[in-house]
């Protein structure tokens, strides 16, 4: 069998992390989750394909991903963001489209933990008067 070259990237959104790897091919996806393929769907994968569009190449790649964690918002978000990494690896004019583009900066926002005392991470229990 021979080594195809692929170009990685990994992407984290909350507790989803995606590990992405694209090779010249036909645009198509692949997702494996808990070592199972998935389709992801039309609009998700408009979302999940938009690195390709702003470079210009999106049916020039095929990609892989393998995905743990998360649910379906941080999920898209982690494959976004490892694409984007996985091709600002190709060209150094592509890292300045997705740069410009705000596609390869991690959001680091995460759920805050649950404080004692509190409902929940900031929400305190109802004040009674009497």
């Amino acid at each position: 069998m021979k080594e195809q070259k692929y170009y990685f990237g990994t992407g984290r959104r909350k507790t989803s992390v995606a590990q992405v790897r694209i090779f010249k091919g036909s645009g198509k996806i692949s997702i494996r989750k808990n070592d199972q393929f998935v389709e992801a769907d039309a609009d998700l994968t408009a979302k999940i394909a938009k690195p390709f569009e702003i470079v210009g190449v999106s049916s020039d790649y095929d990609t892989t991903v393998i995905l743990s964690g998360g649910g379906v918002s941080s999920r898209v978000g982690s494959i976004t963001l490892g694409i984007a990494r996985a091709l600002s690896k190709v060209s150094e004019d592509f890292e300045k489209m997705l740069k410009k583009e705000g596609l390869l900066t991690r959001d680091s926002r995460e759920k805050e933990r649950k404080k004692p005392g509190l409902k929940r991470a900031r929400r305190a229990p109802q004040w009674q008067k009497r």
